[in-house]
């Protein structure tokens, strides 16, 4: 029974985590995180090959602000939404208050009420804990199997 409750607490979080990014309430998006977390969004081949560079880095909450920041005032970009399709996640550790996660996820982008196109396929790997705020992500990794990047990668994914 724990288990399964420990899974539900967790896909309640990543639920909540897309919705803010699909429905664009990016504000909300670095409260998901620790103060000290680490986002990623890499392509696989780098991963498979032990190589850092990746596509974004934020390594805090701060510089997660930041990032809102900058896309609302700062950068120019085409409007565009997306749609999350993800599977469920799979527990690959715990230890304590610490969870390892993985998932898988299909990113679908609607631009200028144009047809949607795949934005972005790949996996999750998450390392989750308790904090007296309830589960936040201490480390979140995308990780695309795309052969590109799209130069519109201004949205967290």
């Amino acid at each position: 029974m724990e288990k399964f409750l420990l899974q539900l607490e967790l896909q309640d979080l990543q639920t909540r985590y897309i919705s803010a990014i699909d429905d664009g309430r990016f504000e909300e998006w670095p409260d998901f995180f620790t103060p000290d977390a680490t986002y990623e969004i890499l392509p696989r081949e780098n991963v498979d090959q032990g190589l850092p560079a990746g596509v974004m880095l934020c390594f805090s909450q701060a510089m997660m602000r930041d990032r809102v920041v900058s896309m609302r005032e700062a950068n120019v970009y085409h409007a565009h939404t997306y749609r999350h399709f993800v599977s469920a996640f799979e527990i690959l550790d715990q230890t304590g208050d610490q969870v390892t996660t993985r998932s898988n996820y299909l990113i679908m982008r609607a631009m200028n009420e144009l047809n949607a196109d795949i934005f972005q396929v790949g996996r999750y790997e998450d390392v989750v804990v308790r904090t007296d705020g309830g589960w936040r992500y201490k480390s979140k990794r995308a990780i695309f199997e795309n052969a590109r990047v799209d130069t519109l990668l201004v949205i967290p994914v």
